[in-house]
This record gives structure tokens, C-alpha cells and sequence, in this order.
């Protein structure tokens, strides 16, 4: 029987959704019959009390979570994130509930066997309760006590040959989609990029040297299934810049009825006959197509890469062979001064092991710039925005390209600093001159 009444947590079970209410109590329940006799290393009670407090917190509309010092394992700075409750007498079996990342494999493969030690491992010495790849990307453990913290990740470190996640202000766990590995649609191995980059980076990953977090996230074509755009300081998004390949009897089976478009994705609902105008050509954003006379026609020139026709049509279009990605620069949620996408800073490079030019004309310039001069929990997308786009491809070393404008101009003025001005205009008359002679 639980210990604690929870009519407000209640609630939230009775809509029609799965409610984590439900699952909590479950394993209350696991936990109180512990029917295989296991000897657990921290409160059998951890889960009642997690809910009594829970209650509380709905109860007296605030938090009665608190910080109380800080906790980790032996030669790491991140992976751990201490939890202390206000309440311990209350609630004992979460006077400490201290959460810890287990760094996810690229891609997301697991084996089931690997599951169940990891399942296993959390419920002798943690609360049982996990939280998989949730906004951090991370495997997240949900409630532990502070001595088990050295013993868990010895578990980890030695016999499961597993690592802990980022937090605090250091890289946080690079994470990525499926890849080549299982999708058509990749432009690049994101697997072995984001694997590349967890291994060359430990230190900036376990040892917090940073102003704040920084993520990278990979994202194998701009269908973006890792919100890469909208949620990471570097987003590496897959593309490419020859032609879309079209197959044109594919089109017109698509055209015909033969082909259902969206892969089948609307099987089961008729939503009568398809119509590649209304449905494909009339949605290009920058209208790069048109379909005349049985034939569909691309100009690869204006086209942005959103991915939709290919989508509707997967068997008739492809993406193009000369492939690698782009580089956004600055995304992130509200902090210090609002949500905020990615700006594009390299519009193409190819992603080729092992990956020095991304490395080193990239990543690390960035962070030798915002290491001096962003300020204590600033972005980098918020010293971009302070400092100015500009000073960002000047860090880079780069040239300004149409493709990095996120407007067109409003201002009629033009400022150009002294070194650009002093001796350019005479040169650049010499050169009109020499070129142009009466």
C-alpha cells in the first residue's frame, strides 16, 4: 500500500494519455513487493516518496527540490547532477535523488542484452526510474543516493565499457539520427562523425571549462529528425550541391495513382487522387518547379534543400551525389535571451574522416573565441547576437555569402571599418582603369 495519498497526482491518469503517474506508481509497487529478494542499495521506499513529494510540490505550488552542494565521480566535473530534498524528514528515501547521464551510442543502437544491464544495474542501485533521451540526448538515471554514484559508474566505466554524459558548462553529449546506418536520406555518416567528436573531446566533455553548455547535434539530411537547427551551438545538417535526381517514370507512376505519395505514411485515409500541382510543386518554397507534359522540371539553382518533394515522392526523387553537410552556429532555448535558430555559417563541407578541416577551421576556432570573450552562462548564439554576426565569419576566417543572410536589409546605410576603407577605394579605381581604358 503507497505511504502517501497523491489525489492531485491522481489527476493525471484520468485523460486518455499514458500518464508517468501510472508508471511511478508501479514501480512503488515492484519495489515494496520485491518479489526476487533483491537486496537494494538505496531506500526500498525512494519511489513513494518521490511521489509524496511531488504531491507537495502540486500542493504548495512550489518546488521542494533544492541545491545542496556539489556531486560527481572521482575526475570528472559533469555527468551528474545533484538533487537534494528540502523535506528529508518527510521524505527520507529522497533526501538525496541525484540524476546521472549515461552517454547515449551514436545513432541510438542498442542490444537487448545491453538494456537489461542497464535496467538492472539502475534498479539495485538507483530508483529504477529512467528517462530515454529525453531534450539532453542522454540515457537518464533518475534518483540515486551519493555513495552510489562511484560504485555506479565503476559498473559503467569497467564492465559495461560505457561512459558518463555532459552537464554543467562543458560539451554536452554529442547525439545525432540514424544515419547512412538505416536512412536513404543521409548525406553523411553522422554515426561516425559524432562518434569521432565524443572521443577527441573527452575533456571538454567531462572536465567543465566553458561559460556555459555547448551541443552539437547531427542531423543526416535537412529533414532535421534530431532538431538539430533549433537546438544545438553547432548543428551539422546533411546536404548536398549537384542536381536532385529525378527517375521520370516514377513521377508519372506517382501522377498515375500507382505509387502512393509520403511513402504510405496516410495509408487508410482517402484523401483522393493525388495531385502533384496542389501537392508538390505549388509548396516549393522558392517555386525552383514546375511539371509540363508529363515532366517534371527542377532549377537545382534556387533550390533550398527542404527536402518536401523528396518526401511526397521518395521513389521519384533523390538526393543529390555530391554530398556533406552544412554548419548552423548559435541555436538554443530561452535562457538569458530567447529561443533562437541557428545561423548559417558554412553553407557546404565535406565530411570526410578524419574531419580535421571541421575541427580545426570550425569547432575550435568558435571556442577559443567564446572561451574569451562570452560571459558566464552566455550562449554562443547570445555572444553572436551581442557581438554581431560579422565578428562571428571574421572568427572563422571566412567571406560573407547570400546564403548566411537571415533578412533582407532594412537599412539604407552603409558602414565599412577603416582598414576596409584606407587605400581600397584607390585600388579598386586602378583596377576599373586598367580595365577600362578610353
Amino acid at each position: 500500500m503507497a505511504k502517501h495519498e497523491t489525489p492531485l497526482l491522481d489527476q493525471l491518469e484520468s485523460g486518455p494519455w499514458p500518464s508517468f503517474v501510472s508508471d511511478l506508481k508501479q514501480e512503488a509497487e515492484k519495489r515494496a513487493k520485491n518479489e526476487k529478494g533483491v537486496e537494494f542499495q538505496i531506500p526500498v521506499d525512494v519511489v513513494d516518496d518521490l511521489l509524496g513529494v511531488l504531491e507537495l510540490s502540486f500542493k504548495h505550488k512550489r518546488t521542494h527540490w533544492k541545491h545542496g552542494g556539489i556531486v560527481g565521480v572521482f575526475g570528472y566535473g559533469g555527468g551528474v547532477i545533484g538533487r537534494y530534498c528540502d523535506q528529508p524528514e518527510m521524505f527520507p528515501g529522497v533526501a538525496h535523488f541525484h540524476t546521472m547521464r549515461i552517454n547515449h551510442p551514436s545513432g541510438k543502437f542498442y542490444t537487448a542484452e545491453y538494456l537489461r544491464q542497464l535496467c538492472d544495474l539502475w534498479d539495485f542501485r538507483g530508483s529504477g526510474i529512467t528517462n530515454m533521451h529525453g531534450s539532453t540526448g542522454d540515457i537518464i538515471f533518475i534518483g540515486t543516493t551519493t555513495p552510489q554514484l562511484e560504485e555506479i559508474f565503476y559498473e559503467l566505466s569497467h564492465n559495461m565499457n560505457q561512459d558518463l554524459g555532459g552537464s554543467g558548462s562543458n560539451l554536452r553529449s554529442p547525439s545525432d539520427c540514424i544515419g547512412t546506418a538505416r536512412c536513404e536520406y543521409a548525406c553523411y555518416d553522422t554515426n561516425a562523425l559524432c562518434y569521432t567528436l565524443t572521443q577527441d573531446y573527452q575533456d571538454e566533455l567531462h572536465r567543465p571549462a566553458f561559460p556555459y553548455k555547448f551541443k552539437f547535434k547531427f542531423d543526416g539530411c535537412p529533414n532535421c529528425c534530431v532538431a538539430s537547427i533549433a537546438r544545438s551551438d553547432l548543428a551539422f545538417v546533411g546536404t548536398w550541391r549537384d542536381e536532385i535526381r529525378i527517375d521520370a517514370e516514377a513521377v508519372n507512376a506517382y501522377v498515375g495513382g500507382e505509387f502512393p505519395p509520403n511513402g504510405g505514411a496516410h495509408a487508410g485515409r482517402d484523401w483522393g487522387p493525388f495531385d502533384i500541382q496542389k501537392e508538390v510543386t505549388d509548396l516549393c518554397p522558392t517555386k525552383c518547379m514546375k511539371y509540363e507534359k508529363g515532366k517534371l522540371y527542377i532549377n537545382d539553382r534556387e533550390c533550398t534543400r527542404c527536402m518536401h518533394c523528396i518526401n511526397v515522392m521518395p521513389r521519384a526523387l533523390r538526393i543529390g551525389n555530391d554530398r556533406g553537410c552544412s554548419i548552423l552556429a548559435g541555436a538554443k532555448a530561452p535562457i538569458l535571451d530567447g529561443a533562437q535558430m541557428g545561423s548559417l555559417i558554412v553553407p557546404f563541407i565535406k565530411v570526410e574522416d578524419p574531419y580535421d578541416e571541421i575541427k580545426d577551421n570550425v569547432i575550435e576556432p568558435i571556442w577559443d573565441w567564446w572561451m574569451e570573450e562570452g560571459k558566464n552562462r552566455e550562449r554562443l548564439g547570445e555572444l553572436m547576437k551581442r557581438q554581431g554576426f560579422q565578428r562571428m565569419i571574421e572568427v572563422l576566417g571566412v567571406d560573407a555569402v547570400p546564403q548566411m543572410v537571415q533578412e533582407p536589409r532594412s537599412n539604407p546605410y552603409i558602414f565599412w571599418k577603416e582598414d576596409e576603407v584606407e587605400g581600397g577605394w584607390e585600388r579598386d579605381i586602378d583596377e576599373f582603369r586598367k580595365h577600362h581604358k578610353r
